[in-house]
This record gives C-alpha cells, sequence and structure tokens, in this order.
C-alpha cells in the first residue's frame, strides 16, 4: 500500500515533487504539484495506524462494492463505465495504484478524444460507419425479401 514504516505511528508520505517546480508545473508523469501520490486520509486518521489501516479497509470495501455495482450494470440498463470509474476514484483516495490507473486513464481518454478530432480519422470513421450501414440494410432486405415481414400476432399455432 502507501503507508509503511517501521515506526509505529509514523505514516511514509510519497513524494511528489522535484525541488525547483512551480506550484501549477507539471511533470513528466502527467502529475501536478498539490495533487500528489497517496493517502488523501485526513491527518489524525494517518497518524493512528490501526485507524489508518481500518480507513483503508473501508475505502477498499465501498469502492469494490461500487465497482461491482458498475460491473453489474455493463450488461443492464445503468451507466456502468460510469459507476467502475467512480468507484476507481473512489480507491484512488487512497491507493497510489488506483491513483496512477486513473492518471493513465484520463491520459488514454484525452489522447483518443484529440485522434477522434483529427479530419482523417472523422473521415475515416465516417466511411466506415457508411459501409457497415449499407451492409446492414442490404442484409435486412435480403431477409425481408427472403422470409417477408410475419407480425408476432400473425404467427399460426402449431
Amino acid at each position: 500500500m502507501n503507508t509503511g514504516s517501521d515506526e509505529p505511528g509514523e505514516v511514509a508520505v510519497a513524494s511528489d515533487g522535484a525541488a525547483g517546480e512551480t506550484p501549477d508545473e507539471t511533470r513528466a508523469d502527467g502529475a501536478r504539484d498539490g495533487q500528489g501520490l497517496g493517502s488523501k486520509a485526513p491527518e489524525f486518521i494517518k497518524a493512528r495506524r490501526a485507524l489508518h489501516l481500518s480507513w483503508q479497509v473501508g475505502v477498499f470495501v465501498l469502492g469494490l462494492a461500487v465497482v461491482v455495482a458498475g460491473v453489474i450494470m455493463l450488461p443492464l440498463p445503468g451507466p456502468g463505465w460510469v459507476v467502475i470509474f467512480g468507484g476507481m476514484a473512489i480507491w484512488a483516495t487512497e491507493f497510489v495504484w488506483a491513483q496512477l490507473v486513473l492518471r493513465w486513464t484520463k491520459r488514454k481518454v484525452t489522447e483518443a478524444a484529440q485522434r477522434a478530432l483529427d479530419p482523417a480519422v472523422r473521415r475515416r470513421n465516417i466511411i466506415l460507419t457508411s459501409i457497415g450501414l449499407v451492409i446492414v440494410v442490404a442484409l435486412v432486405a435480403v431477409y425481408l425479401w427472403k422470409f417477408g415481414v410475419v407480425m408476432p400476432w400473425k404467427i399460426k399455432d402449431q
């Protein structure tokens, strides 16, 4: 995890800034000064090892419940991915690995959005969508020509 010390009552704090950085300067790993990795728990909780461990367990269980709810929502109606990322955000308040996953995800989503705005990519996507639509319409037309349209209330009992 992000805490750990040989001395009871001490909490290791992740260093997030290089010397000489301005407060709003972005580092190479995409982090900004002041948005370091590590626990966001209140200081009085971090000061007591048992309380901090129980805090981490609570955050993990809450995040797990939200992520599981999001996974359940993927095939069912509901905002599955939004809920999953919400659970990851809950985990990121306490766990470095979740903070790193969220940073990576934000970076990839931003890159994908930039690529989607590229005119050549947009033109390619429109062409591929049009071709796919023509294929689907052709398949539906062949099906209707071969089997016709039979309404459910006109199906004969066998």
